[in-house]
């Protein structure tokens, strides 16, 4: 298994008031060179559907401008690691990204993590240096189906909308 690098760097601005984090970048995602690529993954309507708004285009920047609307970042709690596939529970000496200077140069006041690996690895190496601890999300991975379809999932996911109106009050 080689180290593998994270491709790309944070999806962010000033406004932001939310980060959203997942793992790694699955194979399919950096193929396609954006988050939650894989077209079995249901991100993005979740997101949407939680947001209230129409699913973005499939393009990265119709994504990125989609999340920057909205007041969402996004990346992931991994600079590099190695990992076979996109399989979490595969990884092994993780690196992880840098969040401070994220949300000192944001809104940002809350931490959503996608899974229960992503919740794992920024607990472990990230909320000392960020001053934030995670909140935990259900992950949108098609290997997560038989939760998707409970209300707890949808409920879980409705944090993400209550902690950006919260933050705009």
């Amino acid at each position: 298994m080689e180290t593998l690098v994270h491709p790309w760097g944070a999806v962010y601005d000033s406004e932001s008031r939310i980060l959203i984090l997942g793992t790694f970048p699955s194979p399919k995602s950096r193929e396609n060179g954006f988050p939650y690529g894989h077209p079995q993954n249901i991100f993005w309507p979740t997101l949407a559907e939680v947001l209230g708004k129409e699913v973005p285009a499939a393009d990265a920047a119709a994504k990125k401008m989609f999340l920057l609307e909205n007041h969402v970042a996004l990346w992931d709690v991994l600079h590099s690691c190695k990992i076979d596939g996109a399989s979490d529970s595969s990884i092994r000496e993780p690196v992880a990204n840098k969040f401070k200077p994220i949300i000192e140069s944001s809104k940002i006041t809350k931490i959503f993590t996608t899974g229960k690996k992503a919740t794992e690895l920024f607990e472990k190496y990230c909320t000392g240096e960020s001053g934030l601890s995670p909140i935990y999300l259900p992950s949108t991975s098609p290997a997560n189906r038989a939760l998707q379809a409970k209300p707890e999932f949808k409920e879980a996911w409705s944090q993400v909308s209550e902690a950006i109106l919260e933050k705009s009050r």
